[in-house]
């Protein structure tokens, strides 16, 4: 499954409880409780993918090759990751999964009940 294409990002983030999909900003982007935690943009060898990060992972992926702060995000931690960075595919599912966990504890308990979203402790 390859995440720089739409298949594979669709099939990866829609296993995500609560997770939907919209195409906005010329880009396929994937949400939880209406709160964007990742995006797919360009394709083929253009394909990126968009993910917000905790502050230690900013500062050591935003140092390597194909990864920079992402355009148009107005804080830190959000990282735009180009298909020719060095992660792999195990690596990069994590990161989209880490960025999942953090904009789901931003959630109300309410509405990750309600999205059947259970926090690890």
């Amino acid at each position: 499954m390859n995440l720089f294409e739409r298949k594979g990002f669709d099939a990866f983030v829609t296993a995500l409880p609560g997770t939907s999909l919209v195409d906005q900003w010329d880009s396929h982007v994937a949400k939880v409780g209406d709160k964007v935690f990742t995006l797919l943009s360009g394709e083929g060898a253009d394909a990126r993918v968009v993910a917000k990060c905790p502050e230690e992972s900013f500062e050591i992926l935003t140092a390597l090759d194909g990864i920079r702060q992402a355009p148009y995000s107005a804080k830190r931690k959000w990282v735009e990751i180009a298909r020719s960075s060095p992660l792999s595919e195990d690596e990069l599912r994590h990161y989209l999964t880490r960025s999942y966990e953090l904009v789901v504890a931003g959630l109300t308990k309410k509405l990750r009940q309600e999205l059947g979203i259970r926090l690890s402790s």
